[in-house]
C-alpha cells in the first residue's frame, strides 16, 4: 500500500462516521424526526453534530496526511494521525456525554487535540511547499 498512514486514518474516521451516522438514523427513528433537531432532543442533536463535525474535520486532515505521507518521517506523520483520531473520537465522547454549565472533557480534548493536529498539519504542508518552490 502506497499510503498506509493515509489508509489507517481515512479508514478509522470512516467507521467512526458510519457509528455516528448509525446512530444519527437511529435517534431519528425513535423520536420521529425526519428532519432538524426534533425540538431539541438533546440525544439526536448529540448523534447529530458527532457525525457533522466529524465529517466537517476529517477530510482536511485526511488530504493533508496522504500529501505529506510520501516525503515524511512516518514516526512523526503516524503520531500526528493518531492524535488526529484520538482525539475525533474524545469530542465524540465529549459530545454524548451529560452538558453541565461547561464543556465536557472529553469534548475539550477533542477540540484541543484537533486544532492542535490541524496547526501542525497546516504549517508542516506549508513549509513542504515552501520547499519545493526552492
Amino acid at each position: 500500500m502506497a499510503l498506509p498512514i493515509t489508509a489507517a486514518t481515512a479508514a478509522s474516521c470512516a467507521l467512526l462516521l458510519l457509528i455516528t451516522a448509525i446512530d444519527t438514523v437511529r435517534q431519528r427513528m425513535q423520536s420521529k424526526t425526519a428532519f432538524g433537531d426534533g425540538n431539541g432532543n438533546a440525544r439526536l442533536i448529540s448523534a447529530s453534530r458527532s457525525h457533522g463535525n466529524l465529517a466537517e474535520h476529517a477530510p482536511l486532515a485526511i488530504i493533508m496526511i496522504a500529501l505529506l505521507e510520501p516525503s515524511a518521517d512516518p514516526r512523526i506523520l503516524g503520531a500526528v494521525a493518531a492524535v488526529f483520531v484520538f482525539a475525533r473520537i474524545c469530542h465524540i465522547f465529549g459530545l454524548y456525554a451529560p452538558m453541565s454549565t461547561e464543556p465536557p472533557l472529553g469534548r475539550k480534548i477533542g477540540v484541543i487535540g484537533t486544532w492542535l493536529t490541524y496547526a501542525v498539519l497546516i504549517a508542516w504542508t506549508l513549509y513542504a511547499v515552501a520547499r519545493v518552490g526552492n
